[in-house]
């Protein structure tokens, strides 16, 4: 293969960058036609069914006579068709103006993809370019899962930022991410900048969802289960960890040796995180949070400055992962160290199941349904 020379080679990057900016801006626009079609749909559809006009089984005789003059439609089911509805349902709260967008005349449905995104905005501080960043079958799914609006925007934006999938978006919401988006820490002050501090507190939640950990399995094999059996099963399963701990993490190792003045150190598990660039320290308890903990990260993390820290590298962060906390007495203690730490709980796949109805009470309660 031929070597380019480097003024060729930027060239490449230059246009390969051009191509790739002009595919998403594609992108975005076709989601945004959609959008602004489903919900003129939804908006048609709505005048028709909630007033009466329609008589029962229309949409699917509707549907049924789309496929058949349009055969290959997808897309367009009963079911779908009335999520259409219920977009444009839920939605039109913010409207304080006609619009055009949807507008029923001589059964024409007039579609304006514009007028929807220059609608005021009545709470929040929401993001056109984020609410036609993500697909109909995302806000379909925020709208079914997530009842008040403000949790609605913040998932929306979330899911726009990170660029997260259904199924990704689906779990934060089952996590309940609106309502555990921060956690105990000293950022602010141990951080070179806010801006950093603010990246750090984004990106970091108060408790974390390991499904993957099955402590009873664990209990039935170990007699005594202790925080290194825990961290064994994390590292088996290390993908599925740095998917429900957040983006842009890279494992660098359990049990990391660090010296110094002749005494050795082993951070339970070691990460680098790009956003941040920052090593990060995640120190694994099975109990209770305890003061000591703090005492230990913080020389964790000194020694990691020192010895492992780049020059270009911002100052090393840890979390202490425990079983729970109260938060109030850890963020009084965490505010005296210099280190930037923070104190985070978790809960396993157990733990889901104890808050779970039994087999034998989901039985009474459907025979008392029937």
């Amino acid at each position: 293969m031929k070597e380019i020379s480097i003024e060729m080679r930027d060239a490449v990057k230059a246009i390969k960058t051009a191509i790739l900016q002009s595919q998403y801006n594609v992108a975005q626009l076709a989601n945004k036609e959609l959008l602004s079609l489903y919900y003129s749909i939804g908006k048609y559809v709505s005048a028709n069914t909630r007033k009466g006009t329609w008589g029962k089984g229309a949409v699917q005789s509707i549907c049924d006579q789309l496929h058949r003059e349009l055969p290959g439609l997808r897309g367009f089911s009963p079911s779908a068709v009335k999520r259409m509805r219920t977009f444009y349902e839920q939605w039109q709260m913010l409207e304080f103006r006609p619009l055009p967008v949807g507008e029923i005349e001589d059964n024409v449905i007039a579609v304006d993809t514009q007028a929807l995104a220059k609608r005021p905005l009545a709470v929040g501080d929401l993001d056109w370019k984020d609410f036609f960043a993500i697909s109909f079958t995302h806000h379909s799914e925020i709208l079914a899962k997530v009842s008040n609006l403000e949790e609605r925007l913040f998932y929306i934006r979330k899911t726009a930022e990170n660029h997260w999938s259904k199924e990704r978006m689906i779990d934060e919401i089952k996590f309940d991410l609106y309502h555990h988006q921060s956690l105990p820490n000293n950022f602010t002050q141990a951080l070179p900048s806010k801006t950093s501090a603010l990246k750090a507190m984004s990106m970091f939640k108060d408790n974390y969802l390991l499904e993957f950990v099955n402590m009873e399995e664990l209990n039935a094999r170990e007699k005594d289960v202790d925080e290194r059996v825990l961290e064994q099963e994390i590292v088996q399963h290390i993908k599925d960890f740095i998917m429900a701990f957040g983006k842009d993490f890279a494992f660098v190792g359990n049990q990391y040796h660090l010296e110094k003045f002749g005494v050795e150190q082993f951070p339970d598990l070691l990460f680098y995180n790009r956003e941040l660039a920052a090593l990060v320290v995640v120190e694994l308890k099975m109990g209770s949070f305890k003061p000591a903990y703090l005492g230990q990260l913080s020389a964790y993390l000194r020694i990691l400055d020192d010895e492992v820290r780049k020059p270009f590298e911002n100052p090393s962060i840890g979390i202490i992962l425990c079983k729970d906390a109260n938060q109030s007495f850890v963020e009084y203690l965490i505010q005296g160290y210099d280190s930037p730490m923070g104190v985070a709980t978790y809960k396993t796949a157990d733990d889901v199941r104890k808050v779970l109805p039994s087999e034998e009470e989901l039985r009474r309660v459907m025979d008392e349904e029937i």
